[in-house]
């Protein structure tokens, strides 16, 4: 692991546990001590938890804990610890047509409907890092362009009047095939990662599923120990 990134997850769990006094950090000098390491070090992973949203630097002041921290499970991971303004979205395809009987269930339809397919790539620090593959049911999104795809599709949706719930996600390592590494600039068969996403409103219904390989994808969550579930799966 490099020092920079063994010195975010520390700092991460000394932040969850609550252990720098009124939330402020130590100043980058005596980061720098503590951990032995160069001042650039310290400014590299500093910056790395406020582009995630953990910290907020004040010029003259300090490192402070974002006041709206809270004890939530967090993951990070390279588009999340990314600024917006260093992502970019491609739009490859986008197209509806009626939904098959899979997609009737997965967005819970009673008969039939037309569902959107899109296929974007996203760009992280002007590197292709994700080729994505979703599916949006139209009678919830008629509008739907290649404009709001190559956007924040979740602000769309809220835009739109719906509140965003959850997502439920699980992940496959795979190798890439031919036709993805075409698309991902990457020889055949590199290893990568298969996100499979559900995206949930707050009235329960399923507004989007994606599939997404990944390229170069590391990820780190931190989540409270509950200890009562822990409990029931020894008993």
């Amino acid at each position: 692991m490099k020092k920079r990134e063994f010195i975010v997850q520390d700092l991460l769990s000394k932040i969850y546990q609550e252990e720098f006094e009124a939330g402020k950090l130590p100043n980058q000098r005596e980061l720098a001590k503590i951990y032995g390491v160069s001042r650039f070090t310290i400014q590299q992973a500093i910056k790395n938890l406020e582009e995630i949203g953990i910290v907020r630097v004040v010029q003259g002041s300090g490192i402070f804990v974002h006041e709206e921290w809270v004890k939530n499970p967090l993951i990070f991971n390279s588009l999340t610890r990314t600024p917006y303004d260093r992502i970019d979205s491609k739009m490859l395809k986008l197209k509806k047509a009626p939904a098959t009987l899979e997609e009737q269930k997965i967005f819970q339809m009673s008969g039939p409907e037309e569902v959107w397919t899109f296929e974007r790539v996203r760009i992280v620090n002007y590197k292709i890092e994700q080729l994505e593959i979703s599916k949006m049911p139209v009678a919830l999104f008629p509008d739907l362009s290649q404009e709001i795809v190559e956007h924040s599709i979740q602000n769309y949706v809220e835009k739109k009047g719906y509140r965003i719930s959850h997502y439920i996600t699980s992940y496959d390592p795979i190798t890439t095939s031919k036709e993805q590494s075409n698309v991902l600039l990457c020889k055949r068969g590199t290893p990568a990662m298969q996100i499979s996403n559900r995206a949930i409103l707050e009235d329960g219904q399923v507004y989007e599923y994606s599939s997404i390989i990944a390229i170069d994808y590391s990820v780190t969550y931190i989540r409270p120990f509950d200890r009562e579930i822990h409990q029931s799966r020894i008993d």
